[in-house]
């Protein structure tokens, strides 16, 4: 009996690759209409202050925290001339609340100093201040400043890895990876899905591949069903 002969994938061209994003971007919008970005906020300092507080934190818990700050500090200059103890204790719940802390503060400042207290709409002078990376200018540039940018967090990061959009691990090279796939039109939009879709479906350790509905322009549940089975260790 002749074994069974697995025919090998078609390679994708890029403009392939283009189609099936465009046709993930379809779906996910009609799976998740009403997802938005999970941090609130009312102005753009608002949303800097949420991005750099949300490093290693969850978003439900940096809303929590912020419900009372952005109440009683609204400009850069109220957020500098805060004792940097009270700014710890109002954000310890936060996780590395003292480098979250001394990051908020130097970046106000610096939007005092370098420009004039309001937030840069340019990436370059965005990832210029303290505590503010590429990641964190991107999502920033494009939900409170309405420019066409995909922030790479870690759901972005992880479904663009398994959808094979992208086969780099480094967050920048990932987003030069998707850049040129996504229209401008829907890279906010894009991002917005696939976090919707990594928190519900797309889970880091346990996908529910049946039940994705983008599961047919997905070649991860292949692989996943190709994996070895873990070895579990013995209990002595």
């Amino acid at each position: 009996m002749n074994p069974t002969v697995t025919k090998p994938r078609r390679k994708e061209t890029p403009e392939d690759k283009k189609r099936r994003a465009l046709k993930i971007i379809e779906i996910l919008d009609r799976t998740y209409p009403t997802t938005i970005l999970a941090l609130n906020f009312t102005t753009p300092l608002e949303l800097l202050i949420a991005l750099i507080l949300a490093a290693q934190c969850t978003d439900e818990r940096v809303n929590q925290v912020t419900a009372t700050l952005f109440k009683k500090n609204r400009t850069p200059q109220d957020w500098a001339g805060l004792p940097r103890s009270t700014l710890e204790a109002e954000i310890r719940s936060t996780g590395f609340f003292r480098n979250k802390a001394k990051a908020v503060q130097e970046c106000c400042q610096e939007l005092v100093n370098r420009f004039g207290g309001k937030v840069p709409d340019k990436l370059e002078e965005l990832i210029s201040l303290p505590g503010v990376g590429r990641k964190t200018a991107n999502i920033l540039r494009g939900n409170a400043l309405g420019q066409p940018a995909i922030g790479v967090d870690t759901h972005v990061g992880r479904l663009a890895q398994r959808l094979e959009l992208s086969c780099e691990t480094n967050p920048d090279k990932i987003e030069a990876d998707l850049n040129p796939l996504v229209p401008d039109e829907h890279k906010v939009r894009f991002c917005h899905l696939l976090q919707a879709h990594g928190r519900t479906i797309c889970l880091a350790r346990k996908p529910d591949c049946p039940g994705c509905p983008i599961n047919h322009l997905c070649p991860y549940p292949a692989q996943a069903k190709l994996a070895p089975p873990r070895k579990r260790k013995r209990v002595r």
